[in-house]
């Protein structure tokens, strides 16, 4: 059968060695399909293969017309920020322990990762978000994110005070923790443990999330996934904020600068099993219905 793809790039958990037999068995099962194979420089020197061809992380889009990520979530949310702008889809296969994105274990290559090589497989896009700090009007840092922007307070025992716009509206003013600014991706992540709705993947949507706000009236709320977010500070003592893309921390936010958060235009590609079922995966990962039959009929105790 033709194969829509040619060339495919691996990227690894670089600080995990226990990764690297998952790493060996995909790679040498990629060779034996015939297939080009570039790793990631990073955790190349996991596979013992004198003739593995390396590639930096942040290139490695541009070498590859597809990629797979072995690891976690985390490991799979450093690989779509990387190669997002390549416009090339992205698989994961997990070695974690919950895995909303990686849905191939390293025993399935065969079952399932060889048939959407073959080209049988479901289509998503997940959006990113872009975030500039702003300071004396100048963009001093920018970041991605895939799951969520959140905006902590830092190194302080006392609350931030936050003014949140949207496409330049006045939203609210809140005394809190922070805030989460989630995308339907990350609404299974941090969002979820800190009391925010689950949104379906397909959604044109986002939710901003308050974190132990002072005025337990202020709830999660969801907004178009077009608009600008723009999110200043209001307290006149000066303290430092945190804010997190991911896992990626940009500290020393000072309270005079700006954090602006949209959409970014081109959205990450993931290839899942054909019938792929996000509803299935929500009953799996969080334990829904375990007394049932996907037939509603109950099991037996």
């Amino acid at each position: 059968m033709q194969t829509p793809f040619k060339t495919i790039g691996i990227i690894g958990k670089p600080s995990d060695p226990s990764i690297a037999v998952s790493l060996n068995a995909l790679y040498t099962f990629l060779k034996q399909q015939q297939y080009t194979v570039i790793v990631a420089k990073d955790s190349a020197h996991f596979i013992a293969n004198p003739s593995v061809k390396p590639c930096s992380i942040d290139t490695l889009g541009q070498h590859c017309d597809l990629v797979i990520a072995v690891g976690g979530d985390g490991t799979f949310l450093a690989a779509a920020r990387a190669i997002v702008e390549d416009d090339i889809p992205l698989i994961g296969i997990n070695l974690g322990r919950l895995g909303f994105l990686v849905d191939i274990s390293p025993n399935e290559l065969s079952d399932k990762l060889l048939p959407i090589l073959q080209g049988h497989y479901t289509e998503e896009k997940r959006y990113l978000l872009r975030t500039k700090i702003i300071r004396e009007g100048q963009v001093i840092h920018e970041e991605t994110a895939v799951n969520e922007v959140v905006v902590h307070r830092w190194v302080t025992p006392s609350m931030i005070e936050i003014i949140t716009k949207i496409d330049n509206v006045f939203l609210n003013s809140q005394r809190s923790d922070g805030m989460i600014i989630s995308t339907p991706t990350g609404s299974t992540a941090y969002a979820l443990s800190a009391g925010g709705p689950i949104l379906h993947p397909a959604l044109n949507a986002l939710v901003l999330v308050p974190l132990n706000p002072h005025t337990l009236s202020n709830r999660p709320i969801v907004i178009n996934d077009s608009v600008e977010i723009e999110i200043s500070f209001c307290q006149t003592k000066q303290i430092n904020a945190l804010v997190t893309c991911d896992h990626i921390e940009i500290p020393k936010v000072l309270i005079s600068d700006k954090i602006l958060i949209k959409k970014e235009p081109i959205p990450i590609r993931i290839l899942h099993p054909e019938g792929h079922d996000f509803f299935y995966i929500l009953r799996n990962k969080l334990n829904w219905s375990s007394g049932y039959h996907t037939d509603n009929h109950a099991i037996e105790p």
